[in-house]
């Protein structure tokens, strides 16, 4: 006997409410654009400036014990991430310790590098700084730059890609469902003034290659089946796909949230944004494959037939054999 979350067939109605939704979603994304205006991002290291440091020790690296040893500095957003590498031997413990631009200063002084060494060797008196490094504000701009152009080139290959393989009414509803999705995303960091790093920013391509993933599985079972309900209408056939598509949509998006509530909880402060990011996209994600892409099309209307008259005679895919 198969485990099911749903049953085998359902004909639960997605748009019965779809102003209700639609009108939902547009609230949350201007919502969202309101608290990022005027909070801001709790922005990284990786985005303002600051240094980096490695130390090198041959007792174990204890990162809880690392960060009580800075926090009388009042450095302000500090970092430790253990290093690992099987090339090191059981004497060869290695941390990065990133901290951030201090006000009014270009980078790190050499003078508060030289108090972070002094408060570490307090823990290990033979702990060693191999390597000091600064970033800069240019190349933080830079990084905020190859970012924006990242996120933005990927919705536009996404774009185009919907629209070679169905219509461009597919795409729009794709792409405005991926802003969604960002936009929401976005917005809960800045309510919750969570870290804001390039670690996020792989996050959100990871939450647009997720979405688009469960939306081009419903797109392609409603072309399927506009190819076999030619007369019938729109929304009854996002309806049927929809519901075909459900179980799928549920099973892939209840693993995978299983497993990314497991590094919520386990996987320690280092990566809890990006797991969160992620966390939070899978379930606006699948939300939106649904409430905002099929309600975009539906509003557009997907054009039936491009050449004969009658609306009902056929769809444009009516010379595929089914």
């Amino acid at each position: 006997m198969r485990l099911r979350l749903v049953p085998q067939e359902t004909n639960i109605d997605f748009f019965k409410f779809a102003r209700v939704t639609f009108g939902a979603s547009v609230v949350a994304m201007v919502l969202s654009l309101g608290i990022w205006f005027a909070m801001g991002l709790n922005f990284g290291i990786d985005f303002l400036g600051g240094t980096t440091i490695r130390t090198e020790s041959a007792q174990s690296v204890d990162v809880g014990t690392y960060r009580s040893a800075l926090e009388a500095l009042d450095l302000g957003d500090v970092t430790i991430t253990e290093v690992f590498d099987p090339t090191f031997g059981p004497d060869e413990n290695v941390a990065m310790i990133r901290i951030q631009a201090q006000a009014g200063e270009e980078a790190v002084t050499p003078e508060t590098i030289v108090q972070v060494e002094d408060a570490l060797r307090a823990l290990d008196p033979a702990m060693e700084f191999p390597s000091v490094e600064s970033v800069g504000p240019k190349v933080s701009g830079e990084l905020i730059q190859t970012a924006v152009l990242a996120v933005v080139a990927s919705l536009g290959a996404i774009l185009v890609y919907i629209w070679l393989r169905f219509e461009w009414q597919f795409s729009v509803g794709a792409v405005a469902a991926l802003i969604h999705d960002i936009v929401l995303t976005i917005g809960l960091f800045s309510l919750l003034q969570i870290r804001f790093d390039l670690a996020t920013i792989a996050a959100l391509l990871t939450i647009v290659g997720y979405s688009i993933n469960d939306t081009v599985v419903i797109f392609d079972r409603l072309r399927e089946n506009l190819i076999k309900f030619k007369q019938r209408d729109l929304r009854d056939v996002m309806n049927l796909s929809a519901n075909e598509t459900l179980s799928r949509t549920l099973m892939t998006s209840g693993t995978t949230l299983v497993a990314l509530l497991a590094l919520l909880v386990l996987g320690g402060d280092v990566i809890r944004g990006f797991v969160f990011a992620i966390f939070w996209g899978v379930i606006v994600g699948t939300y939106s494959s649904i409430y905002v892409a099929k309600n975009v099309v539906l509003m557009i209307g997907v054009k039936r037939d491009w050449s004969k008259p009658d609306a009902k005679a056929g769809t444009q895919f009516s010379n595929i054999d089914a």
